[in-house]
């Protein structure tokens, strides 16, 4: 059976490494050598470095968005109101992102962009089929009218992941807060919700 120390040994040892070091630049017998473990037993718990830094990546990210599913399994709250739990979830799963990053001096762009595109990943992996089942449920209450929820989710998700995190595609306030605008604009006429009825979503814009 797989040790949670040893595991998260490992993930600690890729996040020292990437504080001076490109990640392409990082080898698995480094990786080993930080942790204090043998090379074999890296390969134990993780198939390459690739699966390493996913998993990283998933960690240090999972507690807002474990607070987020919790949240949008509150079936006696609105299809909306959960919606916006989830979109807030973003916002600040988004925020935590830079945060994280911002700390670690010397990253390259390219290994930025890279750490970019693997959280979008996830986050968007994650959310999506939270985010169709309230869909769903509101189709199955008669609050929500739409026959893709999941498209649906994926396509809001996207938007607000690449959108809020302000960084692949960098924006002014006035900038998001428009996008977001069309967003709910979007949201209201594709699920035959009167206009103005979704505006509570914009507080994620602020």
């Amino acid at each position: 059976m797989p040790n949670p120390v040893k595991y998260d040994q490992i993930l600690n040892a890729l996040q020292s490494l990437l504080k001076d070091k490109d990640i392409r630049k990082i080898s698995v017998s480094e990786i080993a050598q930080t942790a204090g473990i043998g090379k074999g037993s890296i390969y134990y718990y993780f198939p390459s470095k690739e699966a390493i830094l996913e998993a990283l990546i998933e960690r240090n990210y999972e507690t807002t968005l474990n607070t987020a599913k919790a949240l949008a399994g509150q079936t006696a709250v609105s299809p909306f109101t959960r919606m916006a739990m989830l979109f807030q979830a973003c916002r600040n799963s988004s925020q935590a992102f830079l945060r994280q990053n911002t700390k670690v001096t010397g990253i390259s762009t390219k290994d930025m962009l890279l750490l970019h595109q693997k959280y979008l990943n996830y986050l968007i992996t994650e959310l999506k089929p939270e985010l169709a089942l309230i869909i769903e449920q509101g189709i199955e209450n008669g609050d929500i009218h739409f026959d893709h929820p999941a498209a649906l989710a994926e396509i809001v998700l996207i938007v607000l992941a690449v959108k809020l995190d302000n960084s692949l595609i960098p924006s002014s306030p006035e900038e998001i807060e428009d996008t977001i605008t069309g967003l709910v604009s979007l949201l209201e006429k594709g699920t035959e919700n009167p206009g103005g009825s979704l505006n509570f979503l914009m507080a994620i814009a602020e």
